[in-house]
């Protein structure tokens, strides 16, 4: 049976994993990643790579990078949180390890896993949606992976979602990451704990006493205990990933949206108001074949799974 390594590149993590044929994980590792020096990135990734090809037959080798990949899939442009500036990885790493290697952006890497082995098997037309610190997405069209002209396409989390909005960290204002992720839901609680204490009184609490202590762990806990600022903090995130979705199938008319992302492990609080909204405001409602909103299946291994298997297609 064929194997290839695929190996997820985060600001704070490497993790890798030898991955077969029908995307399962053979053996997985996990390091910290160096990420602020280039030079100890790659090290790291040669390091996990040979320690996982020990005693067996690896056809290639898959990263997926959290930052924006060229079009030959094989140099870094840019990583906001990796010391990445037009790095040429995909050459470093294959020189050190000896293998075929290519070089995806981490979402793309994680739709394309879900696309083959995840919650959008067997749709040809899909988007994935990560849902995490910020957003990130990938798009799978009749069954290929879109990455666009210049390798940099599905940057979703930057849609101007809202004109002369919030500060984005790309340095544009109102992003849609901005108003639907992980810090979008913190910056709600936050608001509505110092504008309406009392109605915020349990995740108060929660965060000891300070809206400014309040972060994601406390937002969810407070929602699980029916606290009504923790609730209506989800609610605003789901209205607008519901918008987001919308306005994405009037683009590109996908079968299917499948969701991730840290988010997602709190979708009890947000994920039915996504589907239910969106399907109040998609355009074309009522005239359209319906289009599917998913959990992804695949969670933190879906990156490596899918730089795995896109090495394979090598």
């Amino acid at each position: 049976m064929a194997l290839t390594i695929g190996v997820d590149i985060g600001g704070t993590k490497v993790a890798a994993g030898v991955v077969d044929e029908d995307g399962r994980i053979v053996e997985n590792l996990l390091r910290p990643t160096p990420a602020q020096s280039p030079e100890k990135v790659a090290e790291t990734i040669a390091e996990v790579v040979r320690e996982l090809s020990k005693g067996r037959s690896v056809e290639a080798v898959g990263l997926g990078a959290a930052g924006f990949v060229d079009e030959t899939r094989s140099v870094v442009r840019f990583a906001p949180n990796l010391a990445w500036r037009e790095e040429p990885l995909q050459k470093k790493v294959s020189d050190l390890v000896g293998l075929p290697v290519v070089v995806e952006n981490d979402a793309n890497a994680m739709a394309w896993a879900e696309s083959r082995f995840g919650a959008g098997r067997g749709e040809t037309h899909l988007v994935c949606v990560t849902v995490g610190t910020g957003i990130g997405g990938g798009i799978v069209l009749d069954g290929a992976l879109y990455r666009g002209r210049w390798g940099m396409g599905a940057e979703l989390g930057h849609i101007q979602a809202v004109p002369g909005g919030r500060l984005c960290g790309c340095g544009n204002l109102g992003c849609w990451e901005q108003y639907a992720s992980g810090n979008a839901l913190v910056h709600e609680a936050k608001e509505i704990a110092t504008a309406e204490p009392g109605r915020a009184a349990r995740l108060l609490e929660i965060a000891g006493g300070t809206p400014d202590r309040i972060e994601g762990q406390e937002v969810t806990q407070a929602a699980g205990e029916g606290d009504p600022a923790a609730l209506a903090a989800f609610s605003s995130i789901a209205g607008w990933l519901a918008q987001g979705l919308a306005d994405l199938t009037a683009v590109l008319d996908p079968g299917c949206f499948v969701l991730g992302g840290g988010v997602s492990r709190a979708a009890e609080f947000w994920f039915d108001e996504v589907r239910d909204t969106y399907a109040r405001i998609v355009t074309g409602r009522g005239h359209r074949p319906p289009v599917e909103i998913r959990l992804a299946e695949l969670g933190a291994s879906a990156g490596l799974v899918g730089a795995a298997d896109l090495a394979r297609r090598l």
